[in-house]
């Protein structure tokens, strides 16, 4: 009976201890948000001298609007009112943020090489980049995005040089990637290229085309296709903060 006891005390001792080290997680993982958020406020505020009137104005309406309503109705609406008024202002506060910071960084990368590998790096889903898997000694890149829709070749600098190089991945890729649809996109300001704020949109109205097994099974594949510049992965300095880990395969 002794021994139950003694080996119940160990159980509980180690639930204790896990759940202890699974609530000091997720206090760390809240710090860690909060000073991301700060830092990214401090940046954009700095590269961005409208941000702190359009967060007043993006409060401000909402609430106002709300608040006269309240007052017109009267009783206690004043305070529903006031009360969701301010809700819909932290709302809109947040999606105004959202789009400075977004526009802030844009600006922060464009003109930079590498700058289109480091706006797909920081988009959600689960796209697999590989930089400058073709590059010139002019400093034209090509990336290579493998995901649902397949496979895209993305790239930026001149435009006929650029082509070349796509043209010459999409002939390697034939070898590994077999009947995978092959996208490529050049990103630029020109015609027929994708403006670098557009570049995520692109890449969300493209068709889903293999699943998401598929997709490892294919990335595997590709990792053993010859390598390109031994540039570090990741976003260009101004994004870092959006830049998710590889995901378990």
């Amino acid at each position: 009976m002794a021994k139950s006891d003694g080996t119940d005390a160990k159980v509980k001792a180690r639930e204790k201890a896990a759940k202890q080290a699974e609530k000091a997680t997720k206090k760390a993982g809240r710090r860690e948000k909060l000073t991301q958020l700060r830092t990214a406020f401090t940046m954009t505020r700095k590269a961005d001298g409208r941000l702190i009137p359009l967060l007043v104005l993006a409060f401000l309406v909402p609430f106002v609007l709300l608040l006269a309503l309240g007052l017109v109705v009267g009783g206690l609406f004043i305070i529903s009112f006031t009360l969701f008024g301010i809700l819909l202002g932290g709302v809109a506060v947040i999606a105004v943020f959202g789009r400075r910071l977004q526009s802030s960084q844009y600006t922060q990368v464009e003109g930079q090489s590498g700058a289109a590998a480091a706006v797909i790096q920081s988009m959600r889903g689960d796209w697999r980049v590989t930089p400058a898997v073709g590059y010139s000694k002019e400093a034209d890149l090509v990336h290579r995005v493998l995901g649902r829709p397949g496979v895209v070749l993305v790239g930026e600098g001149n435009p006929q040089r650029v082509g070349r190089l796509i043209a010459v991945e999409k002939k390697k890729l034939a070898r590994f990637a077999g009947d995978v649809p092959v996208y490529d996109i050049q990103v630029g300001d020109d015609e027929n290229q994708v403006p670098l704020r557009r570049v995520e949109k692109h890449f969300a109205k493209l068709p889903r085309n293999i699943k998401p097994k598929d997709v490892n099974v294919l990335d595997r594949k590709l990792k053993a296709m010859p390598g390109g510049l031994p540039i570090p992965k990741g976003p260009v300095p101004g994004m870092g903060g959006h830049q998710k880990r590889p995901k378990q395969r």
